[in-house]
């Protein structure tokens, strides 16, 4: 009979524990255990609140030591490609792309503190002839973006790469895109004004933690990034 009783409290004794467990969720302070608080910082819950910006200019620039190919095949070992203009510069060319693409990304950003883009190519790789009339593929466009004070030139938010691949078309799907008027330049073009807006807008919780920039920085001189470019995904169509 003693072994009955014992062995009835030793069951109760489990439920009771079960009970206890299940009320427990994970997070929740146990003895034994280090607490691990919920509850927001202040510098996580500002992080997490969109900056308001009114940009002012976009500067973009296309390196000139960047590989130019007009090689006609599949995917040619180069930082920029770019046939759907006639043959001549392909720097400007593509500058011209961004530029108007970015401007018109930010056309909307107007309130907040006056602030200046400043973009550095690092791949501007479409497709050849060969690719875009056969498989298609991937446009790989990668570029730094640093946000500058419009007054003082002073780094707001250090550089960070961006890659915005965007998919290209092919074959067929890419003779009925240009017969819509879908060219690969209009769809860079609306692809890269998204992905900028993206950029702007989004929660700046990606940013690495840094000291406040230097209010005495000359304007027109050149900035350095306070921080190392820090890679961030784009969206992608």
């Amino acid at each position: 009979m003693g072994h009955v009783v014992n062995l009835g409290k030793i069951i109760l004794g489990c439920v009771a524990l079960a009970a206890l467990s299940a009320c427990v969720k994970p997070g929740d302070v146990t003895r034994g255990a280090t607490p691990k608080l919920e509850l927001l910082t202040a510098t996580e819950i500002a992080s997490q609140a969109v900056t308001q910006f009114n940009v002012t200019d976009v500067r973009v620039n296309v390196p000139r030591d960047l590989k130019v190919s007009e090689a006609n095949t599949f995917k040619p070992k180069a930082d920029i490609v770019w046939r759907e203009d006639p043959l001549g510069d392909r720097y400007q060319q593509v500058e011209v792309i961004l530029q108007a693409a970015f401007e018109r990304g930010v056309s909307t950003l107007n309130e907040g503190r006056d602030v200046v883009l400043d973009i550095q190519l690092q791949e501007f790789h479409a497709l050849t002839q060969r690719t875009r009339y056969t498989y298609g593929g991937t446009h790989a466009i990668r570029f730094s973006l640093t946000v500058l004070d419009a007054e003082t030139g002073a780094v707001v938010e250090p550089a960070r790469v961006i890659q915005a691949d965007l998919r290209a078309f092919g074959g067929g799907e890419a003779l009925a895109a240009e017969a819509r008027g879908e060219t690969q330049k209009v769809r860079i073009t609306d692809h890269l004004a998204k992905v900028v807006l993206f950029e702007m807008t989004r929660p700046r919780d990606f940013l690495p933690d840094q000291p406040d920039a230097t209010p005495d920085a000359t304007p027109g001189a050149s900035i350095v990034a306070a921080a190392p470019a820090v890679e961030t995904p784009a969206v992608v169509q």
